[in-house]
């Protein structure tokens, strides 16, 4: 594990693979870097436009705002092909000589370290050497990882790096297991897997005491990197150690959950020692089965996961059970079994209503116990999300309708909440009576898809309200067109923030801080 005393070091790639960069660009993308808050930054040589060793290296040393490592990983230009081991090994004695504070070197040319690590101690150099290994297929076992790590700690350089590419979340406590090993032998490491799968091996490092984490820079994205900004603003992975506790959201896409710029400050609000990060899972049992640790204490779950999901849990909370879908999983402290929950239902219900008595529109329901009492609801999508709103509009005593792209899936949810299933296809079509609710619970409408709408325009006009679990964008063209048409409208970022708020309390144990999530959601989302 990490020691809470490690102090952080966030690196800034200012090139990587396919990009051509100018000496120029470098140097003004240091200083942004700089302001983004990194502490280092890359600079790989072979991405440097007509590289010139002595003219460019001066030009960037000497105008570096920050401590700068220097990595060469291919050859820069076909013309120099001939002698380039001489030519690579000359530009990083240069790059010593001339202050650089990291260079690094591929353990598959790591016979030129000897004259590099004597060049250091020749020029008094306080420049650290890096070996690195870049896997570029499967994660291999962890026997040959650790193999791996023996060779490059042999060279004598002072740090070690292992890059792999995962092509699955649970590759990576591979990498996370080698940290205590490298910190036995006294050796930093630098380990992390590239990759959307991968990017919880950046954002764990300091708990299991990496030596760097990367970040980059704003308009410059790649992929499993986080940005330099969410790891300032939404993760602060300074106050990240051992003992953090460990949350995410299992889902499939993930890339466009907004859960860790709303959970992490508020963790970090109440004083709770948690992350709350992406996973990007192929696989539910190979995932519960691999990240079964105390310290992955608790999951969201989005989608397509609500419903499999039940499968993995230990137990299930009745409300949950019923409505056949499970947003929220607990690790329970004393037995370390999932306890599965629902915080949709009541979060999607209890917003239509709110809504629903703001503008006036109680009717009379409120006699009955709810201002949807006797309404006639619209459900379009039959998934988790789905279930959730039509078990929680059955249990105010509204009448149902589903439709699913999936006709026996609408049967299905319909004949659990004695409601009406109807075909897709007759939903363009669709005239309710006088003050229904449509409820929009399938993934239409979200980016990058954001021109779509599940029904006619023209048929908006009939509803009383239109709700869209869709959250982003956060004004979906449904929303938009709903409201032109004299609806009223609920967003899902309202649904979000409250199973957010209903999340934060089972995974901690305390209670949300409700007004300041509220702020977070209306500045961010």
């Amino acid at each position: 594990m990490g020691s809470a005393n490690q102090v952080l070091n966030i690196c800034a790639p200012m090139t990587h693979e396919q990009q051509s960069v100018s000496v120029e660009q470098i140097v003004n993308n240091m200083k942004h870097a700089k302001a983004e808050g990194a502490d280092t930054v890359e600079i790989r040589l072979d991405c440097i436009t007509s590289f010139h060793p002595l003219l460019h290296l001066k030009i960037i040393l000497q105008n570096k705002p920050l401590p700068v490592l220097i990595a060469n990983r291919k050859k820069w230009d076909d013309s120099l092909s001939k002698g380039d081991d001489s030519m690579l090994l000359e530009a990083l004695q240069l790059a010593l000589e001339l202050g650089a504070d990291f260079i690094e070197v591929e353990l598959k040319d790591a016979s030129c370290l000897p004259t590099l690590l004597e060049h250091k101690r020749n020029h008094n150099s306080h420049g650290k050497i890096i070996v690195s290994c870049y896997v570029d297929d499967i994660t291999p076992p962890q026997e040959e990882l650790l193999q791996l790590v023996a060779r490059m700690q042999a060279t004598g350089s002072d740090i070690i790096k292992l890059v792999t590419h995962a092509a699955d979340i649970t590759e990576l406590t591979r990498i996370f297991s080698l940290f205590p090993h490298c910190q036995n032998l006294q050796v930093p490491l630098i380990a992390y897997s590239c990759g959307e799968r991968g990017l919880i091996s950046q954002l764990l490092c300091p708990k299991f005491g990496g030596f760097f984490v990367y970040g980059s820079l704003a308009g410059n994205p790649i992929l499993g990197i986080p940005s330099l900004d969410s790891l300032k603003e939404a993760y602060k992975l300074e106050d990240v150690n051992e003992d953090t506790k460990v949350f995410g959201l299992i889902s499939k896409p993930v890339s466009h959950s907004k859960g860790p710029i709303l959970h992490n400050p508020s963790f970090r609000h109440v004083n709770y020692n948690g992350i709350y990060v992406p996973m990007f899972v192929d696989d539910l049992k190979e995932f519960f089965s691999t990240y079964s640790s105390p310290d992955f204490s608790g999951f969201s779950v989005g989608i397509p996961y609500k419903e499999e999901v039940l499968r993995f849990c230990d137990e299930v909370h009745p409300l949950a059970q019923s409505i056949g879908a499970v947003n929220t999983i607990i690790r329970r402290p004393g037995d370390g079994e999932l306890v599965g929950y629902n915080t949709d239902c009541e979060a999607a219900i209890t917003a239509i209503e709110d809504a629903l008595i703001e503008h006036g529109c109680n009717d009379g329901g409120a006699s009955l116990g709810s201002a949807l009492a006797g309404r006639l609801f619209v459900v379009v999508g039959a998934g988790g999300a789905g279930k959730a709103l039509a078990f929680g509009a059955k249990s105010r005593g509204a009448r149902l309708v589903i439709f699913d792209i999936d006709f026996d899936r609408a049967k299905s949810l319909a004949c659990a909440v004695s409601g009406e299933a109807q075909l897709y296809k007759e939903l363009v079509n669709f005239e309710p009576e006088k003050g229904a609710i449509l409820a929009n619970a399938t993934p239409i409408g979200m980016h990058p898809n954001t021109d779509r709408i599940p029904v006619a325009e023209s048929t908006l006009e009939h509803y009383l309200l239109v709700f869209d679990a869709v959250y982003t964008p956060r004004r979906t063209r449904l929303l938009k067109e709903a409201d032109a048409a004299g609806a009223t409208t609920v967003g899902g970022v309202e649904m979000f923030l409250r199973q957010a708020i209903g999340q934060f309390n089972l995974f901690t144990g305390l209670e949300a801080p409700k007004e300041f999530m509220r702020e977070i959601v209306l500045s961010k989302f």
